[in-house]
């Protein structure tokens, strides 16, 4: 029996599990890429190697940041990701699907606490108070009415 092809079996995850869009899906399999892309060359491996949870959702915050800016915040809230664990829910999906693998060791509970998304996405595009030292008022001069 030949398995799905990528699109296909992303179809049936939509399908089986509707609490997240399709673009979301989409999104964690292009932050893997681009994860596993940061990791290899930051260990200087060409080959890409097994990527945590928690390594996953770093990827994600920062591939997220990087296509959407200020909007990834309401883009992901539009898919129905709010918090690391739909992520982990979206990752596990596509695993039961076998539209990505996973270790032994590699559960659900590895996106829980990952971070806040208000303070993940949203914060990096706040401005940022600079607290110049006030200047000194002049003091009026003498025999001067102040109002």
């Amino acid at each position: 029996m030949q398995e799905p092809n990528f699109d296909e079996g992303l179809d049936q995850v939509v399908q089986r599990d509707a609490r997240y869009h399709r673009d979301a899906y989409l999104f964690v399999r292009e932050a893997l890429d681009h994860t596993q892309k940061n990791l290899s060359r930051s260990s200087r491996k060409l080959v890409p190697h097994h990527v945590t949870g928690q390594e996953l959702l770093e990827g994600i915050r920062e591939f997220g940041l990087a296509q959407f800016g200020p909007m990834a915040l309401s883009v992901f809230e539009e898919w129905g990701v709010r918090r690391c664990e739909d992520f982990g829910e979206i990752v596990f999906n596509m695993v039961e699907a076998k539209l990505l693998h996973k270790t032994d060791t590699d559960s659900r509970d590895d996106f829980k606490g990952g971070y806040d998304f208000r303070e993940a996405f949203q914060r990096p595009f706040l401005p940022t108070r600079k607290c110049a030292p006030a200047a000194p008022r002049p003091r009026p001069a003498a025999g001067s009415k102040s109002n």
